[in-house]
């Protein structure tokens, strides 16, 4: 998608890069999940992107799993639609960094009408910490030169 792979790195963040992280791709995805938008036409005429662009983010999509088509409705599947916690947090942080006006959009939880924010949290102690307190350690995927890279508490990819 962005023409160009990531091979060298062992990194979801890079993998995850190969498959939306082109600047259309992500508008794709959140307008098929916020907007309910399926049909080509829709997304073309919404986002004003080039139809050979959008058949080739969309032909991608189908490929790796993010959408099923099936007579040129495209749907989300849940790889799809857990994309969506992308655009929130990014939301988020374009709302705090780049919206002098205030948030355009506010995402809403359907059950009680509450705004609904991503945040980082700590799986054991369910605190949110500041990134300034996050590091970067070895994962069970991690290669040798990330294990040594990775000395506890260092945080250097």
């Amino acid at each position: 998608m962005l023409g160009r792979t990531y091979d060298r790195e062992n990194c979801s963040a890079a993998r995850t890069l190969e498959l939306v992280g082109e600047r259309w791709s992500l508008l794709i995805i959140r307008n098929a999940h916020f907007a309910s938008m399926m049909r080509f036409s829709d997304f073309q005429r919404r986002l004003g992107i080039a139809p050979n662009i959008l058949t080739s983010r969309l032909n991608d999509f189908v490929a790796n799993g993010i959408m099923d088509v099936d007579e040129q409705t495209y749907r989300l599947t849940d790889k799809g639609r857990e994309l969506g916690e992308i655009v929130v947090a990014l939301t988020g942080w374009g709302d705090r960094w780049a919206a002098p006006d205030g948030p355009p959009i506010v995402y809403a939880h359907t059950g009680c009408g509450g705004a609904v924010t991503m945040r980082a949290s700590c799986d054991r102690c369910d605190s949110a910490p500041p990134m300034i307190d996050v590091v970067a350690t070895p994962g069970p995927g991690a290669d040798a030169v990330q294990r040594e890279r990775l000395d506890p508490g260092q945080g250097k990819i």
